[in-house]
This record gives C-alpha cells, sequence and structure tokens, in this order.
C-alpha cells in the first residue's frame, strides 16, 4: 500500500442545481454547456454533471457571491 492519499474527487452538480443558483431554466444551463461557457462531464448515463468550482467561477463572474 501507499503511503500518498489519492487527490480528492471533484464535487459534481446537476443542472437544476445550477439553474436553482441563478434562477434561469435548466435548459439554459445547457445551452452555457453547449456554447463551452460551462465545461462539464456526462454520466455514464447520458446526464450532465458539472464541477462545483466550475460553478462558482461562473457565479463570479457573474458578480455573485458564494
Amino acid at each position: 500500500m501507499s503511503d500518498q492519499n489519492p487527490p480528492p474527487l471533484p464535487v459534481l452538480v446537476t443542472p437544476d442545481e445550477i439553474a436553482a443558483l441563478f434562477r434561469v431554466d435548466p435548459k439554459t444551463v445547457a445551452r452555457w454547456a453547449a456554447a463551452g461557457r460551462l465545461p462539464g462531464v456526462r454520466t455514464p448515463g447520458g446526464h450532465h454533471r458539472f464541477r462545483r468550482e466550475d460553478v462558482d467561477r461562473l457565479l463570479e463572474e457573474a458578480g455573485f457571491t458564494t
């Protein structure tokens, strides 16, 4: 066994959670992802997920505080 711990996994959030933060429709979040404004990943089931740190960055750029 190694003495080193693996890096922590990123916190992932759903489009619905992001939409609630920004008070927009979840489809808007999907458009942001398609435009490259919000990088994300797809789960094996085909669902979008986004790293919380990317969402926090977008909130900051929009003038919101986290």
